[in-house]
């Protein structure tokens, strides 16, 4: 438990820093999710943060709403939530392993501050230690998110690519996606 909070603690600081400086001029902006433009693909992330608090707590799962431009927030608490050993007790209602779902929260924070820093031509670290254990859950469970739309198609990458790279690849991300250039 210790050292996947840790993982998700490194994970959500630098998302959690690109949100805080987007100007809302950036909000209309394509992304790498295609479904998503920036303001989307906040409003997407601030319902699973909400999502994963209310699941480490055993609350019903919220409905999503608007934009309320308050992911650090959210993602905060969700970490507090994920903090108390009881978070890790059991299954989601779904009936996955709730270290399970702690992983795929994991993958979420680390892809969508991927997804917003390209975004916006923005540069993104992220931990090496939090995105090889995301790889790792993600190499075992993408055929599972395909089949239920979490992941988009794989984009082959090399094997000997960066772990980052790899595991936008599982995701269905191409690593070299840049924003279309616009007049």
């Amino acid at each position: 438990m210790d050292e996947m909070i840790n993982h998700l603690t490194s994970a959500a600081r630098p998302t959690a820093a690109l949100v805080r400086d987007l100007r809302e001029e950036e909000l209309p902006l394509p992304t790498p999710c295609a479904e998503y433009d920036v303001r989307g693909l906040l409003t997407h992330m601030e319902w699973v943060a909400e999502t994963f608090e209310t699941m480490a707590a055993r609350q019903p799962r919220p409905e999503q709403g608007e934009y309320a431009g308050d992911f650090p927030d959210r993602i905060e608490r969700t970490l507090t939530a994920w903090s108390k050993p009881q978070a890790w007790e059991g299954e989601t209602p779904f009936g996955m392993p709730m270290a399970a779902a702690a992983h795929l929260l994991l993958i979420d924070l680390v892809v969508h501050g991927w997804d917003l820093a390209r975004a916006t031509g923005r540069p993104y670290a992220q931990d090496a230690g939090a995105v090889e254990e995301a790889l790792g859950f993600a190499e075992q469970m993408a055929p599972m998110g395909r089949a239920q739309g979490a992941f988009a198609d794989e984009v082959v990458v090399r094997a000997d690519a960066p772990a980052l790279d790899r595991l936008l690849g599982l995701t269905g991300r191409d690593p070299g996606w840049t924003a279309p250039i616009t007049d």
